[in-house]
C-alpha cells in the first residue's frame, strides 16, 4: 500500500512539533487556494477577453453605427470598403460633426440608413 509522501517524512524525517506541521500544511493549503484562484481570475480575464474579440464581427470587418445619435443603428461592413471614395467621404463627414471623441465611443456615420445601405450595395456590388 502506498502512504503519502508527507507521512512518509513525518515519519522518518526530522522530528519537529505539531505546531509546525500544522502551520506548514496550512501554508501549502493556503498557498494552493491563492494558486486556484489566480488561475480563475485569468480564466475569468480570457473569457472576458474572448468575449469582447467574439462579438460577432468577423474578422476583416469592421462595425459602424449609422444615423443620428440618438436613434442610430449597427452595421457590419469590410474593412476594404474603407479605402474607397465614397466611404471616405462619409468617414470625414463623421470627423467634422463627432471628431475622434465621440460620445457613443465608436465610429458612428452622420447619414440616414437608407444613403448607407444604398452606398454599400453598391461597393458589395464593384
Amino acid at each position: 500500500m502506498h502512504q503519502c509522501f508527507l507521512y512518509t517524512y513525518l515519519q522518518t524525517g526530522p522530528k519537529i512539533s505539531a505546531h509546525t506541521t500544522v502551520t506548514w500544511i496550512l501554508s501549502v493549503t493556503v498557498s494552493f487556494f491563492a494558486t486556484i484562484q489566480k488561475i480563475q481570475s485569468w480564466s475569468f480575464k480570457l473569457q472576458s477577453l474572448l468575449t469582447r474579440t467574439q462579438s460577432g464581427i468577423p474578422k476583416g470587418h469592421i462595425a459602424v453605427y449609422v444615423g443620428d445619435i440618438r436613434r442610430n443603428k449597427r452595421f457590419v461592413v469590410p474593412i476594404s470598403y474603407l479605402k474607397h471614395p465614397s466611404f471616405l467621404d462619409l468617414l470625414n463627414r463623421a470627423e467634422e460633426e463627432f471628431g475622434f471623441n465621440h460620445p457613443m465611443g465608436a465610429l458612428t456615420i452622420p447619414c440616414d440608413e437608407d444613403t448607407f445601405i444604398d452606398l454599400t450595395s453598391r461597393l458589395r456590388r464593384s
